[in-house]
């Protein structure tokens, strides 16, 4: 992203009066255990590496957003 990152995006939205209730998953190709790390302690709630496959993201959206 030009002016920010995902990690400073995550923890800009946390940050807001409703912010907490902000579903927020990582999609990234740095796929490596700190990485995922470093975004979940951003206050993400869960990390997809690329390639991504769809059938697993939207399994994981359903699950940020109770099993809607």
């Amino acid at each position: 992203m030009p002016v920010m990152d995902g990690l400073e995006a995550t923890r800009r939205i946390r940050q807001l009066s409703k912010g907490q209730s902000v579903p927020i998953i990582a999609m990234t190709a740095n796929a490596f255990a700190d990485d995922r790390e470093r975004c979940l302690k951003a206050g993400m709630n869960d990390f997809v590496a690329k390639p991504v496959d769809p059938e697993m993201l939207f399994g994981r959206i359903l699950a940020c957003l109770g099993g809607v």
